[in-house]
């Protein structure tokens, strides 16, 4: 059974208002180093809900390239200090929150784990992101996409998740944070506990940001939920 929230997420523009900003404290430019095997794979599977009280995200303004905090400035959100009722955020017009972004909608996902893939299922308009556990290496000559490419592997009790392959048309958060196709993002996701779940995040993006920069999202375990259908189309005006 789910709980009541899926009653409440009826109009888009209130997406906004809910996603936690990655406005983040500054980390090393270098991923994280490669750790010990683990004894077993952990298991992340399960339906998982951002858990907003538990997001640790700074309000120290990461450093943009020029051109960059030019877009920033001129961008209008929907959410926060320079909210506009004419918001121009990409996912008003139910473009792809693409990633990080998809990880702070506050819609629930799910993780379906194998051994070679794990596969999250996002309520949000029905987007899914593959990660690949048996690749070593990112594709050659990537197409940007949306959702970029994930290739993972694990460092004992965490899933270290590197994506590339992003197009720029997305912003970072809700208040409109923007990046280059160079963006590169790197997660680290483990279970702090049976019903937690805890995603570090790197930033990195030397073409529109002069260091890198990094935020922390909490998912709680809904073992009674699962997945509704919800279509970005049918809550456009008009509609």
């Amino acid at each position: 059974m789910r709980h009541p929230l899926a009653g409440t997420m009826l109009v888009l523009v209130a997406v906004g208002a809910f996603m936690s900003p990655l406005t983040v404290r500054p980390a090393s430019r270098q991923a994280a180093t490669k750790g010990a095997p683990a004894a077993r794979v952990p298991d992340l599977s399960g339906v998982w809900m951002e858990r907003e009280a538990q997001n640790t995200f700074t309000s120290k303004e990461p450093a943009l390239q020029p051109w960059a905090e030019a877009k920033y400035k001129a961008a209008k959100p929907g959410y926060g200090p320079r909210a506009s009722a004419q918001s121009e955020d990409p996912i008003l017009s139910c473009a792809p929150p693409g990633v990080p972004r998809i990880m702070l909608v506050p819609f629930p996902m799910q993780i379906v784990q194998t051994p070679g893939l794990i596969v999250m299922l996002f309520e949000y308009d029905h987007f899914t992101r593959q990660i690949y556990l048996d690749r070593r290496e990112h594709s050659q000559n990537l197409d940007p996409t949306w959702m970029g490419e994930s290739i993972g592997r694990w460092e004992g009790d965490t899933l270290v998740v590197d994506t590339v392959g992003l197009n720029d048309k997305t912003w970072l958060d809700q208040v409109g944070h923007p990046h280059s196709d160079r963006l590169h993002v790197v997660e680290r996701i483990r279970r702090t506990s049976h019903d937690t779940l805890q995603d570090d995040v790197t930033i990195d993006d030397p073409k529109a940001y002069t260091a890198p920069w990094m935020g922390r999202q909490v998912f709680k375990l809904r073992p009674n939920w699962h997945l509704i259908e919800y279509v970005c189309e049918d809550m456009q005006p008009g509609k």
